[in-house]
Order: C-alpha cells, then structure tokens, then sequence
C-alpha cells in the first residue's frame, strides 16, 4: 500500500513538476523579453535625446541649446535622468551635474561615444549616450536604470511567488488524486483478496461511474461473472459425467460379472464390452471437442477461408442418402461463393451434428431444410426440420451438455450434440438462434462474412 500511494504520488508529482518547470520557463522567457524591450525603449529615448538636442545646436546654437538643456535638468530629478553640455576645456555649460562620470570614456577629437553605455553614477545605475557636437562641445544624456530595475525585481518577485503557489497546488493536487485514484484501486484490490480467498460472489457495491475506473470495475464484474458461470458449469459436467458414465461402465462390470469361463458366447460378450467402451469413449471425444472449440474462442490463429457454399453442399449430399433411407424429404438452398474465416472440419462437423439430429428424431413423411443464405455482414446458415421438436421439460436448456428429455430417452445419444455446435459457433464469433416454427425444430447461426481470397478470384 505504502508503494502504491508513494508511486502514484511520485507520478502525479513528476507531471505536475514537469508543468510548473514548463510555465516557469515560460515566465522566464517572458522576463527576459521585457528586460529587452525596456533596454531597447531607453536606448530609442536617449538617441531620440541626443538627436534633438544636436538639432536644436545646429538651429539655434549653444545658447539656446544651453537654455534647453538648463530647462530639461531643472525639471527631471538626476536620478531618473542626467544631462550635461560641457565647453570645449571641459568646463560644465549646462545640465545636473558638474563632471562627466568617471566609469565613461571622455570624447576626444570630435568622435561620439559608440553606442549606449551603462555607468554608475551616484551609486545609481544609468544607460547614457554622448556625443561630440560640432565646435567641440561634449553633450551627454542618461536615463536613470532604477524604475525599470524596479519593474523588473517586481516581474521577478511575481514569478516567484507564481512559482511557489504552482509547487503549493501541484502538492496538493498530488496528494488529492494519489488519494482518489488510490481509494478506486483499493476497491478493486479488496474485490480481488475476496476472490482470491474463494468468494467468487463478491462485487462491488453502489453504481458504476462511466469513467476509466466504471469501467474497469465493470469489466472485472463481467469478467467474474463468467467465472462463476463457468464454475459453476465446470460442477455440473462433473455431475452429469458421472451421471452418464455410471451405467454403461455398469454395464460393462454386469457383462463380464455374467461373463462364463469357457463359453462360445466369449466372442459376443466382447463385442459388446467393446461397444460400450467406445461409446464410452464417444462421450469423452465430444466432451473434449466441446472444451477445445470454447478454450480457442475469439482466437484467430488457425482459421482459415473456407467456402462455406461448398462445405454446405458437400455435407448436405453425404446426407441426403440417409435422409431418402428413413423416408424423410430432404431439401438444401445454397447461395454461391459465400466465405467465412474459419475451421473447416468444426464446421463440417457444427452441420453434420444438426443433420445427424434431424434425420434421428424425425419420422417417415417430415422434411428437412438447410439453407445458406447472406444478409447483412453475416451469411446466415439454417437447419428445419418438421419433426417432433423439444420436448417442454429441456425447451430452454437445448445447449447444456447431457440434456435430454425423458421422452427421447429411448434414442441413442449422450445429449453432447447441440452443446458442440453452440461450441463451433462460439469459436467462430457466429450467433446462434433457435427461430420459432409452428412444427418441429430449426437452428440458424450467422457466421461473420469475409470477402473472397483474392488468389482466388478468376481473372477475366
């Protein structure tokens, strides 16, 4: 439990981590950009500065330039801006301070200062541009760096308190999910130990919610519902196996009970012990057909094309003898070049068992219909007979194993036919239906169409 809760913790956590490093790079990036754009604003304020000022000595000259520079000082504080215009032996003309800043070159020989440069001044950060104006005056313009230093540090202290607040929630949105998820998991981990510990009936209460747990909680109720319903069929075939095998091998034990020693009826007697041993052995050949078809449901190795037209027919012509025999009237429709994915031996066998069921509980005079059809995505395969039908008492339990009714207990059989074809049919994703008939019985199953190889397929 204690890994379960620290692992899902640890995942939620890391997601959440790799969100907030993802929006404090974001945050980053953004700082960055406004750092620059403020440089490059003070940058286009100082050139812009420096241009009119020069403009404004070409025109006028330096009195007036003196005059306005004189103006600009008076009315900006020094520590947002400083302006200086200097005399040709260095001497202060105009401006709000009295010499140029150490920390900038001096301009010499009528050259400019290349660019924006940053000093200190004051104890104060400034970005200033000078220039040399013409007769060899020296003009120098600064912004003061502190208001847009303190829109900075205030951008920073956002990001970070951005940054702790994201880490607060992602810690709490860790701890709550890791909770919920790991509430729904312990259900299903009480559900198993319930299971495991024999329970087979065990279930979750209350509603299922349509999310990913509903979900998967409705799988495992699904999924333990087959379970239990084929445990519970697992107990009656052993019953119903020891109910069926109990009398022929009784028989056998009263035959050789009565067997003599030395008798010509020796040769008789084993003929019949060897009946009764293999239709003993019927008995368990179907049973394990039965257990294969279902164990490889919904698997596709080992299937197959298979002409389903063709099969139809050929089995229907191998029973048509024995239908003429026992005076029954014996039909087949048959649509052409109808395909399945299948095994064609377990379909052979899925109609042989219908046919063979047929012919054994109709009489002279009833007729028997198989048919191949397609509609829809599915070709539809059917059986009619006009024959007694079900008896009542096993009308709705035709496809468990050993079900036969006290009417037909004089036929020959082990009631295991119906249960292989609802086998084959389960094996091949086809359904099977029992369609209502005013007489007798019939059985339809769909088998899921597929179209005709193309290897096939004739050229033209």
């Amino acid at each position: 439990m204690i890994r379960q809760r620290s692992a899902m913790l640890r995942l939620t956590l890391a997601v959440a981590g790799g969100i907030i490093l993802l929006s404090l790079g974001a945050m980053a990036l953004q700082y960055r950009s406004t750092q620059k754009a403020l440089a490059a604003q003070d940058r286009a304020t100082l050139a812009a500065d420096v241009a009119a000022f020069a403009a404004f000595y070409d025109q006028r000259r330096i009195i007036a330039l003196r005059e306005a520079i004189a103006f600009r000082a008076a009315t900006t504080p020094p520590d947002q801006a400083l302006f200086l215009l200097q005399g040709k032996a260095g001497e202060p003309l105009a401006g709000n301070i009295e010499t140029w800043p150490g920390d900038l070159p001096a301009l010499v020989g009528g050259l400019s200062m290349d660019g924006a440069r940053s000093f200190q001044h004051a104890a104060q950060p400034y970005l200033g541009v000078a220039r040399m104006l013409p007769g060899g005056f020296p003009l120098l313009v600064a912004r003061g760096q502190g208001q847009s230093q303190a829109v900075l540090d205030a951008l920073a202290r956002n990001i970070l308190w951005v940054g702790l607040a994201l880490c607060l929630v992602a810690l709490l949105a860790g701890l709550g999910v890791a909770r919920v998820v790991i509430g729904r998991i312990d259900h299903l981990n009480a559900l198993a130990d319930r299971v495991a510990a024999g329970d087979l009936g065990a279930r979750l209460p209350g509603p299922r919610s349509d999310d990913e747990f509903g979900r998967l909680e409705r799988h495992v109720h699904q999924m333990l519902d087959r379970i239990q319903n084929l445990n519970r069929a697992t107990h009656r075939l052993s019953d119903a196996i020891a109910h069926e095998l109990r009398t022929p091998l009784n028989r056998i034990l009263q035959k050789l009970d009565r067997a003599p020693v030395d008798s010509e009826d020796r040769t008789a007697l084993r003929d019949e012990v060897r009946a009764e041993m293999r239709g003993a052995i019927r008995i368990f050949d179907s049973l394990l057909d039965i257990s294969g078809a279902e164990a490889a449901s919904g698997q596709a190795p080992g299937l197959v094309p298979v002409d389903l037209s063709q099969l139809v027919e050929e089995v229907g012509e191998l029973y048509e003898p024995l239908a003429e025999d026992g005076g029954l009237t014996y039909r087949i429709e048959v649509a052409p070049d109808l395909w399945v994915l299948g095994d064609r031996n377990l379909i052979a066998q899925c109609l042989s068992n219908l046919l063979d069921n047929a012919i054994k509980f109709c009489g002279p005079g009833d007729a028997i219909t198989t048919t191949l059809a397609q509609e829809g995505e599915r070709h539809l395969m059917e059986v009619r007979d006009t024959g007694p039908g079900l008896p009542d008492d096993i009308d709705g339990l035709a496809f468990e194993r050993f079900t036969r009714g006290e009417r037909d207990r004089a036929v020959a059989g082990h009631g295991l036919g119906l249960a292989l074809v609802q086998a084959i049919a389960t094996r091949h994703g086809a359904r099977l239906t029992r369609p209502k008939v005013q007489k007798g019985f019939a059985i339809s199953i769909a088998w899921p169409k597929m179209a005709r190889p193309p290897d096939l397929i004739d050229d033209p």
